[in-house]
C-alpha cells in the first residue's frame, strides 16, 4: 500500500506562493510606474525558483533575476522563452555562447566580462545585456571611470539595463544611500536612455527617488521583513513544522544532548523533533531558538544536532504530547525574522538553509 509522502517526512516545508504573487503585486503598486522584476536566485530564496517563478510569471512578471549561468539555464528549460531572464555574476571566460544558447541577458560586472560579451554579442538569440556600476557596495560592478572610459561600447550593445546595488536600504536615514543615488545618477548620464535599476527589497520603501525605471525585490517577496524595526508589511510565505520522535520524562539534574549544554534545573518533560543543522535548521539557535505545539511555546534545550532537536514540552497538556505530533518553527507565533533574530543571523540565510529532506507543499494562488 503507498504511504503518503508527507506521513514519512521528518518535517515539512509549506510554501504560500499566492502570498509570494501578492507580495509581488503589493511591491509592484508602491512601486509604479516603475516596473518590478523578481529575484529568484539561490532556488527562489530556498523555496524552490521553478515553482516560485513560475507563478509569478503567470501573475504578470517578466523578468526574472538569477546569480548563475546554471540556475538560468535551470529555470529557461522551466518557463520557455517569454520572460527576460538576467544573470547577476555574468559571463566567465569561454561561458558567452551558453548564454546565447539559454537566451539569456548577462549582467556585465568588470572590464573582462565586457570584452568577452562583445564576442558573442551579434549572435543570433543573444539578449542585450545589463551593466552593473558600482556605487559604494564595493562588491561586483565597473568603477566610475571604467563606465566612462567603456560607454562608447557599451552603448553599441543597446544594453538592456543599467544597474547598482544599495548597501544600507535596511537603515533609510544611512547617509551611503544618498551619495549611491547620486553616483547613479552620474552613471545613468554616462548611458543616456537605458532604464535604471537601483532599489531592490528594503531599497524600493525609500521612496519614488530610489525606483527609477525598474526595481527588482527578493527577499520581501519571501515574507522577510524589508523594514527592519518597523512592522513587516509583506505576507508570511512560509511555515515549517517537524515531526516528534519521543517525548520523554527527564529528572532535575540531568543533562540534555552533546556537551551536555543544558542541565535541567527541574524534572520535565522533552520532545525530540526529526530536524537539525542538516536540514538547515541552524546551529546558533541552540539553546535560545523555539518551537510552538498546541498554542504554546516551547524552548529549544542543548544542541541542535545533524538530524534532531529537543524541546522543553512540560507545559503541554499530555494529549498533544506523541511521537508523529508537528512542532511549528517557522509559522504564525515564529517568524523567519525571529528565527533569524535568534540564530543572530538574517531572514535571507534561514531561507537560503533550508534542506532537501523537507517533505514540500507548495499552495497555489487562487484562480
Amino acid at each position: 500500500m503507498a504511504v503518503d509522502p508527507a506521513s514519512r517526512a521528518g518535517a515539512i516545508l509549506e510554501i504560500d506562493l499566492g502570498a509570494i504573487v501578492d507580495n509581488w503585486r503589493s511591491l509592484a503598486a508602491l512601486a509604479a510606474p516603475a516596473s518590478c522584476a523578481a529575484v529568484v536566485k539561490a532556488d527562489g530564496y530556498g523555496l524552490g525558483s521553478v515553482e516560485v517563478a513560475g507563478a509569478l510569471a503567470a501573475a504578470g512578471c517578466r523578468r526574472f533575476y538569477v546569480a548563475t549561468l546554471d540556475e538560468g539555464v535551470a529555470l529557461r528549460a522551466a518557463l520557455g522563452d517569454a520572460p527576460e531572464i538576467a544573470v547577476f555574476n555574468g559571463p566567465f571566460a569561454g561561458t558567452g555562447e551558453e548564454f546565447v544558447a539559454a537566451r539569456l541577458a548577462p549582467v556585465l560586472n568588470d572590464p573582462a566580462q565586457v570584452e568577452a560579451w562583445e564576442d558573442v554579442a551579434g549572435m543570433a538569440n543573444a539578449r542585450a545585456a545589463a551593466i552593473h556600476v558600482d556605487t559604494g557596495l564595493n562588491r561586483l560592478g565597473l568603477s566610475a571611470a571604467q563606465l566612462g572610459a567603456l560607454a562608447p561600447r557599451l552603448a553599441a550593445f543597446a544594453p538592456q539595463t543599467l544597474v547598482s546595488h544599495l548597501a544600507c536600504a535596511e537603515e533609510p536615514a544611512h547617509p551611503l544611500n544618498c551619495v549611491q543615488r547620486t553616483r547613479f545618477l552620474a552613471a545613468r548620464r554616462q548611458l543616456p536612455g537605458v532604464p535604471a535599476s537601483l532599489a531592490a527589497s528594503s531599497g524600493i520603501f525609500l521612496g519614488r527617488d530610489f525606483h527609477f525605471d525598474e526595481v527588482r525585490p527578493g527577499a520581501a517577496l519571501y515574507g522577510v521583513n524589508p523594514c527592519p524595526g518597523r512592522p513587516n508589511p509583506m505576507r508570511p510565505a512560509v511555515r515549517l513544522s517537524a515531526r516528534i520522535v519521543q517525548v520523554r520524562q527527564i529528572d532535575s539534574g540531568e543533562s540534555v544532548g552533546y556537551g551536555a549544554a543544558h542541565v535541567m534545573d527541574a524534572p520535565g518533560l522533552l520532545a525530540t523533533a526529526a530536524i537539525g543543522y542538516a536540514d538547515g535548521w541552524p546551529r546558533s539557535l541552540s539553546r535560545r531558538g523555539c518551537g510552538w505545539l498546541a498554542g504554546k511555546r516551547v524552548p529549544l534545550l542543548g544542541r541542535i544536532s545533524m538530524d534532531l532537536a529537543t524541546f522543553d514540552v512540560s507545559a503541554i497538556e499530555p494529549a498533544a504530547l506523541r511521537p508523529g505530533a508537528m512542532i511549528e518553527l517557522i509559522g504564525e507565533h515564529y517568524s523567519v525574522d525571529d528565527a533569524a533574530g535568534d540564530a543572530g543571523t538574517i531572514g535571507y540565510e534561514i531561507l537560503t538553509s533550508l534542506g532537501a529532506r523537507y517533505h514540500r507543499v507548495y499552495r497555489r494562488p487562487s484562480p
